[in-house]
């Protein structure tokens, strides 16, 4: 009897590892200014912010500040379309919900603490993964003998 109170004492205090991106918890980087934010990211992105943020990727952080702002509370903000593959994830992006364009369709994502500093690309795979099943006809001179059914 008390191993089963004890097990649910447990469950509920259950605590769940805290994120953060370099050292920095995610509610510091929401805090943070783009120019404290640049100096913690990796070089890639360090280089692209320092040049500017041009109109295309800030008209995509203004669609999805709107998004958010227009959704109800505790629901997921409205899917905002992109073909900015190159945009890198900022802290300000977390809980947005994005499309981005492979080239053919546009994929959901749901943008995650864990994404922050990761280009959108790469949650959006432009290419069908080979499945390597069996040679068809004229693959190669032994399969010239495949009976056809």
């Amino acid at each position: 009897m008390a191993d089963e109170i004890d097990a649910e004492t447990i469950k509920k205090n259950r605590s769940f590892r805290k994120f953060s991106y370099r050292g920095v918890d995610l509610e510091q980087l929401l805090d943070m200014s783009s120019e404290q934010l640049t100096e913690i990211v990796h070089a890639r992105a360090r280089r692209r912010f320092q040049r500017g943020l041009k109109r295309k990727p800030m008209g995509l952080i203004k669609k999805l500040r709107k998004a958010k702002k227009d959704a109800v509370g505790g629901e997921k903000p409205e899917t905002v379309k992109t073909h900015l593959r190159n945009m890198i994830i900022v802290p300000e992006m977390v809980g947005s919900v994005v499309g981005v364009y492979n080239g053919k369709v546009f994929n959901q994502i749901e943008i995650k603490a864990e994404m922050i500093g990761h280009y959108l690309a790469e949650f959006s795979i432009t290419y069908k993964p080979v499945g390597h099943g069996r040679p068809g006809i004229g693959a190669s001179s032994s399969s010239k003998f495949v009976p056809l059914k």
